[in-house]
């Protein structure tokens, strides 16, 4: 059961306390979780509180990894989850924990599973790097659970997952599609880097509306799950439209 779970990536971005951070380190050795990464955190990592919490969970909160940026913690990952706790001006599917964290556990693959800032969550642009989204429900009168609540209801729900102990499982993880090449988050993250300068070039995105048109594409193109060659095959595309348009356009231009 470690195996899989060893493989998923706990991933909190600025989070703010420290007290938080050691009570997830808590949950996680609780849960067989083990990897824990730290995006630019706002507090102290390793200090007195967070290890007063973490109790015997030290040894796994001085292995976190602390990153500058969203993009290095989710290096080599095929699969990333996005929490959420609000509605987003683009329309998007927000999945209860039970229905969307068995697609982290069922891949051979790093995955992550992505916790935004206690005060404002995730920014749209950080939100568009998971494939699927994470809300968990709660009451109407308070919607926003503690970080730390919020990685133990996960956490929890991706051990039961693990061991089968919820007969609810199998059912749910029946329907999920299976893909086993996907991409890592790096290698789409180039795709969409090299269509962006394209269609600026070409006049289809502008400056000021170009990260609204971006995020929605690739909002699509996440949902696909693109593997390695997919990516490769889009990447070729890109560079056979650059070369025409470096080499054809200005011949045509000439004739005319």
């Amino acid at each position: 059961m470690s195996s899989s779970l060893d493989r998923i990536r706990i991933v909190l971005v600025e989070p703010a306390g420290a007290l938080n951070i050691g009570s997830i380190a808590r949950v996680m050795k609780n849960m067989g979780l083990t990897q824990l990464v730290i995006v630019n955190p706002q507090c102290e990592v390793y200090g007195e509180e967070a290890t007063r919490m973490a109790v015997h969970a030290i040894d796994l909160l001085e292995k976190a990894r602390i990153v500058p940026d969203l993009p290095t913690a989710l290096q080599g990952c095929t699969r990333v989850i996005a929490t959420t706790a609000r509605d987003r001006a683009i329309p998007t599917q927000l999945e209860t924990p039970r229905q969307v964290l068995p697609w982290l556990v069922e891949n051979d693959e790093s995955t992550a599973l992505v916790f935004g800032r206690e005060d404002s969550g995730l920014t749209n642009a950080e939100l568009n790097y998971a494939g699927r989204y994470l809300r968990i429900p709660v009451g109407s009168e308070y919607s926003s659970l503690n970080l730390a609540q919020a990685v133990g209801v996960c956490a929890y729900e991706l051990q039961m997952c693990m061991s089968n102990i919820d007969p609810d499982l199998p059912n749910v993880r029946s329907q999920i599609p299976q893909q086993l090449d996907i991409a890592p988050v790096e290698l789409v993250e180039g795709y969409y880097q090299q269509l962006e300068t394209l269609l600026l070039e070409i006049g289809y995105l502008f400056p000021h509306t170009a990260p609204h048109r971006m995020e929605k594409l690739r909002r699509l193109y996440n949902r696909s799950q693109l593997s390695p060659n997919e990516v490769a095959l889009l990447r070729g595309i890109l560079s056979q439209v650059r070369w025409a348009l470096n080499t054809l356009a200005p011949q045509i231009g000439k004739r005319s």
